[in-house]
């Protein structure tokens, strides 16, 4: 049996029409219907918010994240904590710019591994082009084109969720 772990999916903008759409897809991963609480996303008017914590084995995150490609108009992340046995991660999207996913430690720090940073290092013909990548490997662009919408859902209510298992 697969360790267990929690997570969040922050669907920071959606268009209300995908809503639906969206649990369904959250559904389908977790093998249970899925009622999101939907708000108003400030920082996007005429889009929406929601967030919701989920319960279920270690691989959620990416599973969830990859049911939510099939509409590149949403701005979202997911998270997964780690466990005693496996390190936590984020998967972040935002439109026009795709994926990041990013190791996670206990305490919520990016992690970088030593073969990236060996990566980075050989290809990098320069500072600026060490800089850039270094900005790359932590997702510094995702995070500054997300911020405005984490902030604007500061206090919004959170959805519960539990895979069966």
């Amino acid at each position: 049996m697969a360790a267990s772990t929690t997570g969040v999916v922050f669907i920071h903008a959606c268009p209300s029409a995908i809503g639906p759409h969206v649990e369904w897809a959250l559904a389908g991963v977790l093998g249970r219907p899925c009622k999101l609480e939907w708000t108003a996303q400030p920082a996007a008017p005429g889009q929406l918010r929601a967030e919701a914590s989920w319960v279920g084995p270690v691989g959620m995150a990416a599973r969830l994240a990859a049911s939510l490609r099939a509409w590149p108009m949403l701005r979202f992340e997911v998270t997964e904590n780690g466990t005693n046995s496996t390190d936590g991660e984020r998967l972040a999207y935002v439109p026009g710019r795709g994926f990041h996913r990013s190791a996670v430690s206990a305490n919520g720090d990016i992690v970088v591994s030593e073969e990236r940073l060996r990566g980075l290092l050989a290809r990098a013909r320069s500072t600026e082009e060490y800089a850039h990548g270094l900005h790359e490997l932590l997702g510094s662009s995702w995070d500054a084109e997300l911020e405005a919408y984490r902030t604007a859902g500061d206090n919004s209510p959170v959805t519960l969720f539990h895979k069966v298992v």
